[in-house]
């Protein structure tokens, strides 16, 4: 068995344990899926069996062991300093963006926003569902379906891919900060909408085909094909807590800039996106760097007004106190910026990196390769100032 694969049978061991006792598996999705039902293994066995390894790693597998032990530390109670962590385990800096950076992305979603005649505000998100298109819930799943065989052909023609795959969308009420959530094996794909937290529109339906099914679906499907038909070099699980989540969720965000830049209340709702995770990004860092939770909220409140005190909460304990999304909600800001960016490069380099990501699970370090003039990933650094709300 080569190294990869002694890997991966530590990776299944270890989800299997994590599984049993009820908690977020490790696997998201299983491009080599077997019948095969691994004895679960504990945290520390699982840390000292991938640390063993470690010393004869190379290349993708030596990355991905990387994230998995500093995860694992994290886990068993290690807090490494924010740029240390995202550093193994999202393969990407966490420099973060200059104020001046973020205040530009702003005035671009407002000015995007206004353009379909909405006021900037604590009503701003109420008013764009509204112009979205709401739907009743129960009409969701066909209309995400609906909207993602609408889009596939240009898709497959952006990326090259031609693997199949199959779509099933389950309903859940979760307390967690997902909306949507999408895991999977081979070729069977499963969407989950999360009731608790979602709200559908006819537009979100479009954006969540895009990210989704069409995103991490077919991607997924795409990297199983690949693997299928060669002995790749990487690990063929995905994990959220591993370097390939930038590229992953940074193309699943930024691909209605490629595939529908005429949709303009899409276009409205990406550069909305854009900036609320450059704000979650700031608080992100202020959190890690040892503000007080009282600043950081307040910053959240005078950047975003429709996010009401629950929301900012979540957002704090998921960027603050969650080992997993510590790390893995640093991939949303640092990917989305990046592929903004790209949406903006030669057409030539666009088709090359739409293509790589559908053939293997890129990581930043391939992502400079493939374009060295793009913007650093994760930002170029800046002082960090946090705002403060209008007095009432």
């Amino acid at each position: 068995m080569n190294l990869r694969d002694r890997v991966e049978a530590i990776l299944r061991a270890w989800n299997a344990h994590e599984v049993s006792r009820g908690l977020t598996p490790v696997i998201d999705f299983d491009c080599a899926p077997t019948t095969d039902e691994p004895d679960p293994a504990d945290r520390l066995t699982t840390y000292r069996a991938l640390a063993a390894l470690r010393p004869e790693a190379t290349g993708p597998v030596a990355a991905r062991l990387d994230a998995d032990l500093a995860y694992l530390g994290a886990l068993l109670g290690e807090r490494l300093p924010l740029a240390q962590y995202i550093r193994a385990t999202q393969g990407c800096g966490a420099a973060g963006w200059p104020a001046d950076y973020v205040n530009a992305r702003a005035d671009q979603a407002r000015t995007a926003i206004a353009d379909l005649g909405i006021t900037w505000g604590p009503h701003t998100n109420t008013e764009l569902r509204q112009l979205e298109g709401r739907l009743d819930p129960a009409e969701a799943p066909d209309a995400i379906r609906q909207a993602a065989q609408e889009l596939e052909p240009a898709v497959r023609a952006a990326t090259g891919t031609t693997a199949p795959y199959e779509l099933s969308i389950e309903a859940a009420e979760v307390d967690a900060y997902w909306a949507y959530w999408l895991d999977g094996a081979g070729t069977r794909v499963r969407l989950r909408l999360n009731l608790r937290n979602a709200e559908f529109t006819q537009t979100g339906a479009r954006q969540f085909a895009l990210h989704e099914v069409l995103g991490h679906g077919l991607q997924s499907a795409s990297l199983t094909a690949q693997a299928a038909t060669e002995d790749v070099p990487w690990v063929r699980l995905l994990s959220v807590h591993a370097p390939h989540q930038v590229a992953l969720e940074g193309l699943a965000q930024a691909f209605p800039l490629f595939i529908t830049p005429d949709d303009k209340i899409l276009m409205a709702r990406v550069r909305l996106d854009h900036y609320a995770q450059l704000v979650r990004a700031e608080v992100h860092q202020a959190l890690n760097d040892g503000l007080s939770v009282l600043a950081c909220a307040d910053h959240m409140r005078a950047s975003i007004p429709w996010w009401d005190s629950a929301t900012i909460a979540g957002y704090l304990t998921d960027r603050g106190a969650d080992p997993q999304l510590r790390t893995y909600m640093w991939a949303y800001p640092a990917g989305l910026d990046w592929f903004t960016a790209l949406s903006h490069a030669d057409a030539r380099v666009i088709e090359e990196v739409l293509h790589a990501a559908y053939r293997a699970p890129l990581t930043p370090t391939d992502l400079t390769r493939l374009w060295p003039d793009g913007p650093s990933i994760g930002g170029p650094g800046g002082p960090l100032r946090l705002r403060q709300p209008p007095v009432p």
